[in-house]
């Protein structure tokens, strides 16, 4: 294999952040739907696939994060809770490397994806888990982030409160 003409982990990095702000960008504007997913689930895996070769334990949880609420927006609740759950398992695995509020996403991916699944009082539960979550971060600003995401975005044809 030829040598690349660049610096392999700066690339990976970047590529890792682009593709992740990207995701998360669409997501955030109502972008993804069964219909449009395909590029947005290729991005999401890709962005997690850079993480894990050059960033953290965190990086790649939340690279899980992406991943399963593309899946989620997308109505693909097996795959969704696949990420959801695999994100909830690096947290617990490694809880000192990440933040306080990397639970309350992960629970709230986790109710995405149960309600994607139609699997509605698992998603309530999560959803509660979520919110119990959230109000154990300790940092107003952050909290208010995740507030933001979780009071918005896509229920997947469901009432916003599973």
């Amino acid at each position: 294999m030829a040598e690349a003409p660049f610096e392999v982990p700066k690339a990976h990095r970047w590529f890792g952040i682009q593709l992740n702000n990207s995701t998360m960008d669409a997501l955030d504007a109502g972008l993804v739907t069964a219909e449009t997913a395909e590029p947005y689930i290729h991005a999401a895996h890709a962005s997690c696939h850079h993480w894990m070769q050059v960033g953290t334990v965190a990086n790649h949880g939340r690279g899980e994060f992406a991943v399963a609420s593309v899946y989620a927006a997308a109505g693909l609740g097996e795959a969704a809770l696949r990420h959801a759950r695999r994100y909830l398992e690096l947290i617990r695995a490694n809880p000192g490397q990440m933040e306080d509020w990397d639970k309350a996403f992960a629970y709230d991916a986790l109710a995405r994806a149960h309600a994607a699944a139609g699997e509605m009082d698992a998603a309530r539960q999560a959803r509660a888990q979520a919110q119990a979550a959230s109000d154990a971060i300790a940092e107003e600003e952050e909290r208010n982030v995740f507030l933001k995401w979780f009071e918005g975005g896509q229920w997947h044809g469901f009432a916003k409160e599973p």
